[in-house]
């Protein structure tokens, strides 16, 4: 059995298609996974922005306090 393709509730077997919409597909396929990868990245730089500003903020209370709040 060939590959079926799902599309607003109708399934269509791949090897039925004509190469534009397979291009299509394709096309659709790479975005789709693009914007997964983006996706991934957001939550990692938003990580790293929280951390940088734990760093920062314990930076700033140290130098009030005049001594390092870190764990030696």
């Amino acid at each position: 059995m060939g590959r079926k393709i799902k599309f607003e509730d109708k399934e269509y077997a791949f090897e039925d298609l004509n190469d534009a919409s397979k291009a299509a597909l394709a096309s659709l396929d790479f975005a789709t996974k693009r914007i997964e990868e983006l996706s991934n990245t957001q939550v990692l730089l938003q990580r790293a922005k929280r951390s940088y500003m734990d760093s920062l903020k314990q930076e700033i209370l140290s130098k009030k306090a005049g001594f390092s709040f870190e764990d030696e």
